[in-house]
Order: C-alpha cells, then structure tokens, then sequence
C-alpha cells in the first residue's frame, strides 16, 4: 500500500511504540535531554531524547515528515548510510541546541540575580515578559506599585521569580525534530528541483526554495522568541547545519573515489 522503506519503516515503528510505554512504563524525563548543568542531566540523553515526544500532535508532525521524505533519501545512499545520517544530525542538533542554550541560560540566571537584588514593579514586569509569558506578572507588579510599603509582595515576586528560573533551567527538549530537519535539509540538496504539494502553500514549490523558507523561518524564531515558545529552534537550524556538513563530506569522499 504505502512504499516505505525499511530504515523508515523501523524508525516509525520505534518511536510510535517509545511513545506509548513513555507514558506508561517508563518516565520519559529521565531520557529527555537537560541542560548540562542540571541533577537531571545524564550524557545519555543526548542519543535517547530523539526518539521521546511531547504528545501525539509533535509525534505525528515529526513521523509524517519522516514518512514523506525519508524514503527517498534511503533509496538514494541506502539503510546504513541513512540510519548514520539520522542519527549523527539528531547528535549534532542537540550539540548545538545545547550550546546555545547554556547561552540563553547564563543571561537568565544574570537577570535573574540582578532582579532578587534590585526589585521593583517594573523589573518583575519586565522580567516575567521576557522569560515566562507576556502579562503574566502585570496584576503582582500592580499590587507592589500600589502597596510599596508591604514587602510581602515584593518577596512574593522574588520568589516567583526564582520558581520561574528553575522551571526553565529544568525544562528538558525532547522529539525527533533535530534529526528530520536534517532530512529536509538533505531532501532539498539532493533533489532541489523536485516540485512539492504541501498543505499549508497552496501551488507547487521545489524542495530547494521549501528548505529555504524553511530555514530562514526558523533562524528568525530562533533569534526573536517570544515568552512561551518552548520549541527548540536551534535544535532545527542545527539539525540542518550538520546535514548540510555530512552532505558535503560524503560527496566529496565519493567524489575521490573515481
């Protein structure tokens, strides 16, 4: 009915039955992938966070683009060499989903600081705009501004303040997303001007052009988040980096082969 590839086949196979034990069997925060400088964090969870989901929704949008473009790319390097290239970019975008993350942080834990040491209606407002979501310390920032004399209120905001710091210091990423937007990448290197029909653009686009709009997108989420977005941005971008750097490598070596 459906013609799938082996390697693909399997990959869906796995990550649709992790999905169902993770919630049943197993608690899915111990292979989830935390920042380095978490109790949480173990070397591990660099390989097994891609194959854990967030819900049926992000495991389905992660598999359907598995299905739809993988098989290509399997037909066209093989099963070893495609399982190889899954698994490297997965590694890779979490490499660099880490980095940049220990980044963002060490601003947090500075603001942070700077917040406990200095309060005031403003900050807290301010602060909770940028690291948790718009609005949401409006009605504590009002109570503080109208009520400076009791300090209840101002520790109140200190101490949301660090539960917000710890809720996102151990907020682990999981999901395949690393290692497709590697096959995205691959997929638009590899046969750039083959035409796509997708749901969401209503005429046909290479595959070249959709990667492209793809990636400035997520370069441009990435770098203008807004409170809230918890998906991993540069976990996709660095999905892509590594694929477009694999590619280039393996071209080149079978290249000297001839």
């Amino acid at each position: 009915m459906f013609n799938i590839s082996p390697m693909v086949r399997n990959l869906l196979i796995i990550n649709v039955v992790v999905f169902i034990l993770q919630g049943n069997i197993f608690d899915a925060r111990q292979f989830a992938l935390y920042h380095f400088g978490s109790d949480y964090f173990n070397p591990i969870q660099f390989l097994t966070h891609m194959f854990l989901h967030g819900g049926w929704g992000h495991l389905f949008s992660n598999m359907f683009s598995l299905f739809i473009f993988g098989p290509m790319l399997e037909r066209f390097w093989g099963s070893q060499r495609f399982l190889a290239f899954y698994l490297i970019t997965g590694l890779g975008a979490s490499v660099l989903y880490s980095g940049v993350r220990a980044y963002e942080l060490h601003e947090l834990r500075e603001n942070t600081i700077a917040y406990v040491e200095n309060p005031s209606p403003v900050a807290f407002n301010n602060y909770m705009d940028e690291h948790y979501r718009e609005g949401s310390g409006r009605e504590l920032a009002v109570m503080m501004k109208r009520n400076p004399d009791i300090p209840e209120y101002t520790e109140q905001s200190k101490s949301t303040v660090r539960e917000v710091y710890d809720a996102i210091f151990n907020s682990p990423m999981l999901g395949a997303s690393g290692a497709v937007f590697g096959i995205l990448m691959a997929f638009g290197m590899l046969f750039p001007n083959l035409e796509l029909m997708l749901l969401f653009i209503p005429f046909p686009i290479k595959a070249k052009y959709f990667v492209l709009l793809y990636g400035a997108y997520e370069l441009y989420t990435g770098f203008n988040r807004v409170a809230g977005d918890n998906v991993a941005h540069f976990a996709h971008l660095g999905g892509m980096l590594f694929a477009y750097i694999l590619i280039k490598m393996w071209q080149r070596n079978d290249y000297r082969k001839y």
